[in-house]
């Protein structure tokens, strides 16, 4: 066992995504400058990012590999995956989590294209009750969507550029070996505190714009080279 505090931010986006321009290096830089143990890298569908930052020469933060897939129910974040997950279909893809062992983490429960249903919520592992992106009435609602579905919230930053990354975490208190099997055991079974402060109304959406502008650029330009 080594650290008794243990900060980590579980939803962060790197270049492997279109709508983000952070390296791996990077996101390893400025999580341990700001103080994070581990973090994972959730591009979408794939789980590109968090394998290239896995494989970096460091010891200072561990890296978590993981991916947010689209579903028809909006996005799904699978932790500690070992491939990227191949279906579209939210039940399909949950199996597919499980599959490699892995753990479902809902995000932004009131940011996406259609509600879940008792049945769908019931089959997710952990619900984030506090996103770096959402308004603090979403945030709201969504703890509120934890406790009623005795689901154990966690904070993601959603970080897409330097600012946002590290600025909603999550603190387990107690030693801990950083692991993989430990750190699984500790998000399954442990209490862990949500920290962090939202950005201001202008920076969450200035992010968030830059985001879609960013994507937009980035898919224009692979249909010209297509």
């Amino acid at each position: 066992m080594t650290l008794d505090t243990y900060c980590f931010d579980l939803h962060i986006h790197s270049k492997y995504s279109l709508d983000s321009l952070l390296s791996p290096q990077k996101i390893i830089d400025i999580a341990y400058s700001r103080g994070l143990n581990a973090v994972s890298i959730t591009d979408h569908n794939t789980i590109k990012g968090s394998v290239v930052a896995r494989s970096l020469k460091q010891d200072r933060v561990h890296v978590i590999i993981g991916s947010e897939i689209s579903t028809d129910y909006g996005d799904v974040i699978g932790l500690f995956l070992s491939e990227d997950i191949r279906s579209r279909v939210f039940e399909e893809v949950v199996d597919e989590i499980r599959d490699q062992d892995g753990v479902v983490v809902l995000p932004h429960p009131y940011r996406r294209k259609r509600f879940l249903n008792d049945d769908l919520l019931s089959m997710v592992d952990l619900l984030e009750g506090v996103n770096g992106r959402s308004s603090n009435e979403s945030n709201q609602c969504a703890l509120e969507l934890a406790g009623k579905i005795k689901k154990k919230p966690l904070s993601g930053s959603d970080s897409h550029f330097s600012f946002e990354l590290g600025r909603m975490y999550n603190v387990y208190n107690g030693p801990l070996d950083p692991d993989n099997d430990a750190i699984r055991n500790m998000l399954l079974r442990e209490d862990i505190q949500i920290y962090g402060k939202s950005l201001n109304v202008f920076l969450r959406k200035a992010g968030i714009y830059s985001s879609a502008g960013l994507k937009l650029l980035q898919n224009l330009s692979l249909s010209c080279r297509g």
